[in-house]
C-alpha cells in the first residue's frame, strides 16, 4: 500500500532569515538621528530576504543623541543601543559595536550618511556570492577639501610602503564581513586600535564594491587636521617597525659618513696644515645630527607609549547601558 504524505501540512519550519547586523557609533549626532533611520530602514523594507538590526552606539554624547536613539527602540525593535560610560573614541565605539552584534554579517556604517545605505544591498548580494568581507571603496572623493584629498593618497601610500598589512586605497570602514571574519577580528586584543588596519590583517576572501561618496547629511565632521595626523601616525606605528629599522639605518649611514669625512680632513691636515675656517658649517652640522637625534627619540617615545599603554590591559571601552526593546537595560 502506498501512502501520500502532503508535505505542506507536516510541520515543516520555514529555513531561518540571515540576520545583517549594521553597526553606528554616534557622537553628537542627534540633529541627523531621524534622518539616519528614515535612510536606514527604506533599505531594510526593501530586503524581504532578510532580518536586520540596526546596533547603535552612543559614544558619550552631550547633546541629546542618546535619548534619540532610545526614542527609536520604541519605534522599531530592531533597533539596540549601546551606552558607553563616556567618549573613547570612534575606534573604540566601532569595536563595541562589532561585539555586541549577533548578525551573519556585520555592516560597519556611519551615522553622517556620507555613505549610502543603498550600497547595503550590493554588499549582500557579493556576500551571497561567497565573499567573505566585501569592502566599499570610494571612487569619487569630491565631498572632500583639495588637502584632504591629497593627504588622503599620501598615508595610504606611506602605510603600505612601511605595513605588509596593506590597505586599499580610499577604503574605510564602509564594508560587510561575514560571521567567520567577525569572529577573527573579535580575537584581536590590542587596545590602541586602528580598525583599517585590523580589518586588513584578518584578510579572508575580500571583494570590492566601487562607490561614490556623499557630501555629510548633517553635522560637522569630528576630525581636525591634527587628529587626522596623530590618527595616521597611529595607524602606521600599529602595524610597523620600519620607522625604528629606518633610524638604525640612518645612524648607520651618518657613522660612515662622519669616518670618511674624519678620514678627508686627517690626509687634508697632513698635506695642508690646519685650517682653522669651518664655524659655520660645524654649527649647522652639530644642529643637523642634534635634530635627527629628537626625532629618533621620539619615534622610540611613540613606540614605547604603545607597549605602555598596551600592558596596562585596560578595556578598549565600558558600556554603560545597553538598551533593547522587552528587556531591562543592563548595567556593567
Amino acid at each position: 500500500m502506498i501512502v501520500s504524505v502532503d508535505h505542506s501540512l507536516s510541520g515543516a519550519v520555514a529555513p531561518r532569515k540571515k540576520l545583517v547586523s549594521v553597526v553606528v557609533p554616534f557622537y553628537n549626532e542627534g540633529d541627523g538621528v531621524d534622518s539616519f533611520y528614515r535612510a536606514i530602514t527604506k533599505i531594510f523594507e526593501k530586503q524581504c530576504d532578510f532580518e536586520f538590526e540596526v546596533v547603535c552606539i552612543d559614544d558619550g554624547s552631550r547633546d541629546d543623541t542618546l535619548q534619540r536613539l532610545i526614542g527609536l527602540i520604541d519605534r522599531d525593535q530592531r533597533f539596540r543601543v549601546v551606552e558607553l560610560s563616556r567618549n573613547f573614541g570612534k575606534e573604540a565605539a566601532l569595536t563595541a559595536g562589532i561585539d555586541e552584534a549577533l548578525g551573519d554579517a556585520v555592516v560597519p556604517f556611519d551615522a553622517d550618511l556620507q555613505d549610502p545605505p543603498e550600497l547595503i544591498p550590493v554588499l549582500i548580494a557579493a556576500w551571497l556570492k561567497g565573499a567573505d568581507v566585501v569592502q566599499a571603496r570610494r571612487i569619487d572623493r569630491g565631498a572632500d577639501s583639495y588637502l584632504k584629498q591629497k593627504t588622503a593618497v599620501a598615508f595610504y601610500r606611506a602605510f603600505n610602503f612601511f605595513s605588509p598589512a596593506k590597505i586599499p586605497e580610499n577604503v574605510g570602514d564602509f564594508r560587510l564581513m561575514n560571521r567567520a571574519a567577525v569572529n577573527a577580528l573579535k580575537k584581536l586584543p590590542e587596545r590602541q586600535r586602528f580598525m583599517k588596519g585590523l580589518f586588513a590583517w584578518i584578510g579572508f576572501n575580500t571583494v570590492t564594491v566601487d562607490y561614490s561618496r556623499n557630501a555629510r547629511a548633517f553635522g560637522t565632521t569630528k576630525f581636525s587636521g591634527w587628529k587626522l595626523w596623530n590618527f595616521a601616525i597611529e595607524g602606521i606605528t600599529s602595524f610597523s617597525t620600519v620607522p625604528l629599522k629606518f633610524w638604525s639605518y640612518l645612524g648607520a649611514l651618518g657613522a660612515l659618513l662622519t669616518f670618511s669625512y674624519a678620514v678627508f680632513i686627517v690626509v687634508r691636515t697632513m698635506i695642508f696644515g690646519v685650517d682653522v675656517p669651518g664655524y659655520a658649517s660645524l654649527l649647522v652640522a652639530v644642529l643637523f645630527f642634534g635634530s635627527l637625534q629628537l626625532i629618533s627619540v621620539g619615534v622610540l617615545g611613540e613606540y614605547l607609549g604603545r607597549i605602555y599603554m598596551e600592558t596596562k590591559q585596560r578595556p578598549v571601552y565600558l558600556v554603560r547601558h545597553l538598551h533593547q526593546r522587552n528587556a531591562d537595560a543592563k548595567q556593567l
